[in-house]
């Protein structure tokens, strides 16, 4: 019985893929689980329609990313934050700190996308990497300013 699965399922195939099963395994395990549906055309019709629509929203996120990519690449983005009398910064400066001032500029990214190459202890200039998609990612200049200063 050929059958459409609908989540992955160990050592069978991913959600999507059309797999070739007894019909017992079908009957008592796949569909009673609802992990597949049997593979009619009208299935495959909704599977196909689904993938099409999964792969455009991957490609328009990609190319939102590409987009946020050329507007933020090597671009300065200002932090202010309480320092001692030599520059160096009561706290530290964290990848929520700088995802915030990111957010405020309108660009949303998640905070664990976001990689600080050396530690910010001091005011001054550093260089941020920063992951918009699986296939796109940037730098920025952050700008430690001492607040007061």
């Amino acid at each position: 019985m050929k059958v459409v699965l609908l989540k992955d399922v160990d050592k069978l195939g991913k959600a999507g893929d059309v797999a070739d099963v007894s019909r017992g395994y079908a009957n008592n395990f796949l569909l009673r689980r609802k992990l597949a549906v049997e593979l009619t055309p009208e299935n495959l019709n909704i599977l196909k329609n689904q993938q099409q629509a999964a792969a455009e929203k991957a490609q328009r996120l990609l190319e939102e990313a590409r987009e946020i990519k050329e507007k933020i690449t090597d671009k300065h983005f200002t932090l202010t934050i309480k320092t001692g009398s030599q520059g160096r910064l009561y706290g530290s400066v964290t990848t929520m700190d700088i995802a915030a001032v990111l957010e405020k500029a309108g660009y949303t990214v998640d905070k664990r996308n976001i990689t600080v190459k050396e530690k910010i202890e001091k005011a001054g200039e550093y260089k941020v990497d920063v992951k918009l998609h699986p296939e796109v990612s940037t730098g920025i200049i952050l700008d430690i300013v001492s607040e007061g200063a």
